[in-house]
């Protein structure tokens, strides 16, 4: 049992960054001691991190394992992650298949007290699983990108705002209450996101993009998305599956093709050139704006961005957006 406190957050922390004053986040690349004064929570990526941090508030350490802007499909762990990962008393993972060579690390080098939690697992049934291009169903791995569609990411507060209440109990009404404070905010991207779409034409409601990072979040707003370049070995498309988006695009009026602005792709720039679409290259799905500890530098902020450059190249109205404060909820 953790003992009760008003905690300090990691030490090297400044205090400006503190609560919700408007400063600069505490991040989520905390040392993880072991100790005994606040809980150790070891994540992965950055946007689970986000939450997590806005749950936790300054009452944890946070240590998340994947670095932001890295392809957590791929990623191998680093012996000084089992450090992070020894250290924890809570593994947060999104699962779906997503981590396992950080589970895999994770076991064998975690206390046998600390639970691994799955978010993604715990949020839908795997007959809610979805497949496409990226995942395809032969392969048996589910899109794990749950966390784009916000109504996914309020439930993996939810989740988190229990893990955090059953593991240190003194601080649960903390845990609680900043959970309320992030649900606001959730709640409120979610009301502007179907705002938004509304906005766009409704011939327009198509989505292109680079990664299949977005299956979860059309089907929650009505979108459809009619393909991705990055097939599931990460390699190219094929010239045969490069004529067939852009014979798709031509047919089907697509007005822009969305690359990533962390993972650039000159075929999907070529895809878009020669179908006559627009190539917006500002999409991302795990790396929040900004620099590491910047006050956009926020699961809220990276939704708000993605929206905005989303709706305005769909012929949408981006202003909707404009109201929405993206800075860190927690309170102190």
């Amino acid at each position: 049992m953790l003992a009760a406190c008003s905690g300090s957050g990691s030490a090297s922390a400044p205090p400006a960054s503190r609560g919700t004053s408007g400063g600069a986040s505490l991040g989520w690349y905390d040392e993880l001691t072991g100790g005994s004064d606040e809980l150790d929570v070891a994540t992965t990526v950055a946007p689970i991190s986000s939450l997590a941090r806005n749950i936790g508030g300054n009452r944890i350490r946070l240590h998340g394992i994947v670095p932001d802007a890295t392809n957590s499909h791929t990623f191998e762990p680093s012996p000084s992650d089992a450090r992070h990962l020894a250290a924890a008393d809570l593994v947060i993972v999104n699962g779906l298949h997503l981590e396992q060579p950080t589970l895999d690390l994770a076991e064998a080098s975690k206390k046998a007290s600390t639970p691994i939690k799955m978010l993604g697992d715990n949020t839908i049934t795997q007959d809610e699983w979805l497949f496409d291009f990226s995942f395809p169903e032969s392969e048996g791995d589910p899109n794990p990108h749950l966390w784009m569609n916000v109504t996914y990411a309020l439930r993996y507060a939810e989740l988190i705002r229990d893990w955090f209440s059953e593991a240190d109990a003194p601080n649960k009404d903390y845990y609680t209450s900043n959970y309320d404070k992030l649900k606001a905010g959730l709640d409120e991207l979610d009301g502007m996101i179907r705002q938004g779409v509304a906005s766009v034409p409704e011939q327009n409601r198509k989505l292109l993009t680079y990664h299949d990072s977005w299956a979860y979040w059309a089907r929650e707003y009505g979108f459809k998305v009619i393909g991705a370049v990055q097939a599931s070995d990460f390699s190219d498309p094929s010239p045969q599956e490069v004529a067939r988006l852009i014979d798709q695009i031509k047919a089907e009026k697509v007005p822009a093709v969305f690359g990533s602005e962390v993972f650039p792709s000159p075929v999907l720039e070529q895809i878009a050139r020669e179908s006559g679409a627009k190539f917006v290259d500002a999409l991302r799905d795990d790396e929040p704006p900004g620099a590491e500890r910047a006050p956009e530098h926020t699961y809220l902020g990276m939704l708000k961005k993605d929206m905005q450059v989303m709706i305005e190249a769909l012929g949408g109205d981006l202003k909707i957006f404009d109201a929405l404060v993206v800075t860190d909820t927690y309170g102190s």
